[in-house]
């Protein structure tokens, strides 16, 4: 009698065994480049929607940029071993997987990894990855028009294999090719001290009692400038145009993002005209330290750059250690003349901060000019008769990068599935173009200018197209709680997993204790609280949110 009730118990699982198999071998095979922090949640969401994905890395494990390394590895983005992320970690993290609450609001890069390996672990992505793996060429099947297949060809010690995937999702980033312009620098082959791009710079060690000029104003060049000039004898910070400096610690000890990335501001923003935006925005940086006094004032308005996020270069210019200078003119065997017609003795090294220029030389389709592409949503290529091709992470945001990739991936797999949620080719291209004039108008000419996107808005570009985008009205009538965090407090990605596909049912949760998250790695000592008087500010403040909400809806 036993053994009758088995029989059919071992068919039934037999049979759900080869149901799944065949599922398994029917399962669309996608390639994808990088382990990254782009990459890590392509192999993630692939899974989620039933895609096999077959991952390559050059490099021996994950991490892409954030992996720190002490010699700079061909074809992989570097760092320097102090770097800290600049956005905080409620506005970057996966939106399914928060960090954990007692890690560092702006974590080491150490932390990040090990952020991305407690991910991998976690949805157990290390089985799908081919490290040490180049890819050498993707290209179209002859039957292209038909299957929209790819053949991938990799290499590895040495040994070439050829693939057939269904689609592809490029995740390599674009820190990898450094942009060193010597030709702008007359005079620097006859230097005799050290120069070099900040992509080798890895530690202050070997400047101590230097005289050291740094090249560029981006965040690079301002964390460098001031790291090394703790032990330099001297730190010259040579910049073009200036820039507007950001702090990562904004009011009352909060983290900026938090603060500045909400949808009510977003209103607020759009309602003004720009250049009263440009004007408040400038007043608030200066009340910290008035840029025109520290030598850093640009030409340009602050919403017309990529901005510096540094807590601590006008500490260094206030001391003396860091000195900011115009744009080098030329140089000598020993010393640098500046296009102010300053001049600067016995410089002992250069440190190109001067960014990073990208390209795909693996795939002719994916055409790049000056670091200019033509994709839509900085995804798609309009132009393919089958949308089987994404590339992912290939933006500059004004805020976190790791929740934009996940939503162009959550887009990019669905359409690999075949659901229709691109608009015609001729929409698309319109869309590229509105963006690069878009570009053109807002942003000073520099070629780290043609992949910006400002967080919240692009993030609820992408979220229209897949259906996640919060509806203010719904969850207003609905669950009126939720609808205030979300337009009040920080756009936490989060806010994409409340509805549609890809539903989590702990993101309402997740967002109503995201302050307690962001506020725990402070709390290390019990303070006495009961006599602040905040109560009245915080009923002024509740009540200006109110009348502005009621304007907005």
């Amino acid at each position: 009698m036993q053994t009758e009730v088995k029989k059919p118990i071992r068919k039934h699982l037999q049979a759900s065994f080869q149901r799944i198999q065949k599922e398994v071998t029917m399962a669309k095979k996608v390639a994808v480049i990088g382990a990254g922090a782009s990459g890590l949640v392509a192999i993630k969401t692939c899974l989620e929607e039933g895609l096999e994905p077959t991952c390559f890395d050059r490099s021996n494990d994950i991490g892409g940029l954030w992996r720190f390394n002490d010699d700079p590895e061909d074809g992989r983005a570097s760092i320097y071993k102090s770097v800290i992320i600049n956005t905080s970690k409620e506005m970057m993290c996966y939106s399914d997987f928060p960090i954990p609450a007692d890690y560092p609001n702006y974590m080491h890069n150490a932390k990040i990894l090990k952020y991305f390996r407690m991910y991998a672990e976690h949805f157990h992505l290390m089985d799908y990855i081919h490290f040490k793996t180049s890819v050498c060429s993707v290209t179209k099947c002859p039957d292209f028009t038909t299957t929209g297949q790819w053949e991938v060809v990799t290499e590895r010690e040495g040994k070439q294999e050829s693939a057939i995937f269904d689609a592809v999702l490029v995740c390599s980033g674009h820190h990898t090719n450094a942009n060193l312009p010597l030709d702008s620098f007359p005079g620097i082959e006859k230097f005799k001290g050290r120069y070099l791009h900040s992509r080798e710079y890895k530690g202050p060690e070997a400047f101590q009692g230097k005289r050291v000029i740094v090249i560029g104003i981006g965040n690079s060049g301002g964390d460098i400038a001031v790291e090394i000039s703790r032990t330099a004898e001297q730190v010259f910070l040579s910049t073009r145009r200036g820039s507007w400096i950001l702090n990562r610690v904004s009011d009352y000890g909060y983290p900026l993002g938090m603060l500045s990335s909400t949808r009510f501001f977003r209103t607020v923003k759009h309602v003004l005209p720009v250049s009263t935006s440009n004007w408040l925005a400038e007043r608030k940086v200066n009340r910290r330290f008035d840029h025109a006094n520290y030598g850093l004032k640009p030409k340009h308005r602050l919403f017309s750059q990529h901005p510096m996020v540094n807590d601590d270069l006008p500490n260094r210019i206030i001391a003396g250690t860091v000195i900011v200078k115009s744009n080098v003119k030329k140089f000598s065997e020993t010393d640098a003349i500046f296009e102010d017609g300053t001049l600067e003795k016995n410089i002992d090294a250069v440190i190109f901060a001067t960014g990073y220029t990208f390209d795909f030389p693996f795939c002719d389709e994916l055409k790049v000019n000056n670091n200019k592409v033509s994709l839509y949503k900085y995804t798609f290529l309009p132009e393919l008769e089958k949308q089987t091709l994404a590339v992912i992470g290939l933006i500059q945001p004004l805020g976190a990068i790791m929740p934009i990739s996940e939503l162009q991936v959550r887009l990019a797999t669905r359409i690999f599935k075949g659901e229709k949620l691109l608009p015609s080719a001729s929409d698309m291209k319109d869309d590229i173009r509105k963006k690069k004039e878009a570009m053109v108008k807002r942003y000073v000419c520099s070629q780290r200018h043609t992949i910006q996107v400002d967080y919240l808005d692009f993030m609820d570009e992408l979220a229209e197209l897949l259906g996640v985008k919060p509806n203010l009205w719904n969850l207003l009538l609905s669950d009126p709680k939720i609808a205030w965090h979300v337009y009040f407090g920080p756009c936490t990605p989060y806010q994409y997993r409340l509805t549609g596909h890809g539903k989590w049912d702990k993101a309402r949760e997740t967002i109503l204790t995201q302050w307690d998250r962001a506020l725990k790695p402070m709390k290390t000592r019990t303070v006495d609280t009961s006599g602040d008087n905040s109560i009245i500010p915080l009923v002024v403040f509740g009540f200006v949110l109110l009348l502005a909400a009621i304007f907005y809806f």
